[in-house]
């Protein structure tokens, strides 16, 4: 059966996902690039920018996984675009004309507006639905491949209180932000549906591998 999947999902020691408050210019809020300094110093990291080097130890081997085996993705309406985006019929999001999904990907919207085509086999589908239906629109899209739930913290807690999210990976890092969008709120005994792995980076990152039990 095609997985939901979380990968590469970056929280602070306090479980913010991301700082506020978030504009055109600091899509991240206060927290700028910080909560992703650790992916970005990755091999992984510097061939999505076009770059060379990067390391190649526990960091790299976590965020090499977030590709791998995806037909599709879901993000929420505040990663697509900045407040108001949806005001501006131009906007086709943050990442340019040749967006890193590759795939359909579904933004949870409720104005929805004709699909994207980008460059690099991307499509943005603008959907009205909750996360069951969306979920079952992405995997048909998907094929026998994953869906890949992309963020931020509103959409994969709504993905998580209904136990819709198969394989979540965060990476808790070492800063602490004081305010933003929580992850993890009013999701108490979620370890109780999840079996929980921690592994441990020299760069300070926790990385931790939630599956859902059965």
């Amino acid at each position: 059966m095609t997985l939901a999947r979380v990968h590469n999902f970056s929280i602070s020691l306090d479980g913010f996902a991301a700082g506020e408050p978030q504009s055109l210019d600091q899509p991240m809020g206060h927290a700028g690039h910080r909560l992703h300094e650790w992916m970005f110093a990755t091999r992984f990291g510097r061939t999505m920018f076009g770059q060379d080097g990067g390391s190649m130890g526990v960091d790299d081997a976590f965020a090499q996984q977030t590709d791998i085996g995806i037909g599709a993705e879901i993000m929420g309406a505040n990663k697509f675009g900045p407040p108001g985006w949806q005001d501006d019929p131009e906007w086709r999001g943050w990442w340019g004309p040749n967006p890193p999904f590759h795939t359909p990907t579904f933004i949870l919207t409720h104005r929805p507006r004709s699909p994207i085509e980008m460059e690099g086999g991307t499509t943005f589908h603008f959907l009205d639905a909750g996360g069951a239906e969306a979920l079952e629109v992405a995997r048909e899209a998907a094929g026998e491949l994953d869906v890949r739930i992309g963020g931020g913290a509103h959409t994969v807690r709504q993905f998580l209180e209904a136990r819709l999210i198969d394989h979540l990976h965060v990476a808790q890092t070492p800063i602490v932000l004081g305010r933003g969008s929580r992850l993890w709120d009013g999701l108490g005994g979620l370890e109780q549906d999840y079996d929980v792995e921690a592994t441990s980076s020299p760069s300070g990152v926790t990385h931790l591998l939630l599956t859902r039990k059965g």
